[in-house]
């Protein structure tokens, strides 16, 4: 019997959380863990209070921003590294399972907030139609292990 990995268990959360999304255009889902402990969760979407997308604009989604990306949306990892700032969680340390490599904004947050490690599972670049993976070549440009994680297929 295979008993998984905490890298299998938190990318496989981080991969159902991503449902709870009201983004029309993808759903991303992140875990943050510290010691092998969940310390908080995030998915994409707009803040509490505000629309939910898929219910207020469920053909084209929220209004594009001056830079084409969504007007409402908060990142998966931004609402995981918001919630656990937000109860004075420490994060220096910490590890980033996320659906969706960061963008250079979100690796900013998580270069700042001392995360040490980010799990990725499909490129944000890929999905742009850009070049690169700015977020990700960031980070690593600062000492931040960052690696494209590929669940395994289970029996």
């Amino acid at each position: 019997m295979h008993s998984p990995t905490f890298d299998e268990i938190y990318m496989g959360l981080a991969k159902n959380l991503a449902n709870k999304s009201h983004c029309v255009k993808i759903k991303v889902g992140a875990v943050l863990t510290k010691d092998t402990r969940i310390v908080s969760l995030g998915y994409n979407g707009p803040p509490a209070g505000t629309h939910n997308c898929d219910q207020e604009w469920p053909e084209t989604g929220c209004p594009r921003d001056s830079k084409g990306s969504c007007s409402l949306a908060l990142h998966a990892e931004q609402n995981a590294i918001l919630y656990a700032s937000k109860n004075g969680v420490p994060m220096d340390g910490a590890t980033l399972y996320v659906t969706l490599s960061p963008c250079l904004a979100c690796a900013r947050i998580i270069f700042t907030m001392g995360i040490k490690k980010v799990l990725y599972l499909e490129s944000y670049a890929k999905y742009k139609g850009i070049q690169s993976d700015e977020g990700v070549d960031f980070l690593r440009r600062f000492g931040i292990e960052v690696m494209q994680y590929s669940l395994p297929e289970l029996v």
